[in-house]
């Protein structure tokens, strides 16, 4: 779930949600916060997988045509 905070700034892109906590994962991981490597060697070690997915997964839905009957996975 987004975590939602009062005085944050409404971020109205497509998958702001899923974006948010993806970061928030990869840069509170121990991975990046206790070894000291980048992001993106993290994300090619396997960390924070399941939110890489569907992170994915909304960005394709917006290129699906299908998607103006179901609406954008993700949330």
């Amino acid at each position: 779930m987004p975590k939602y905070y009062e005085e944050k700034e409404e971020d109205n892109r497509a998958c702001a949600g899923i974006r948010e906590d993806f970061k928030a994962c990869l840069l509170q991981h121990d991975c990046v916060v206790k070894e000291g490597k980048m992001p993106s060697e993290c994300l090619k070690e396997g960390h924070c997988r399941a939110l890489q997915t569907s992170f994915f997964e909304c960005k394709r839905s917006m290129l699906d045509s299908r998607s103006r009957f179901r609406g954008r996975k993700g949330y």
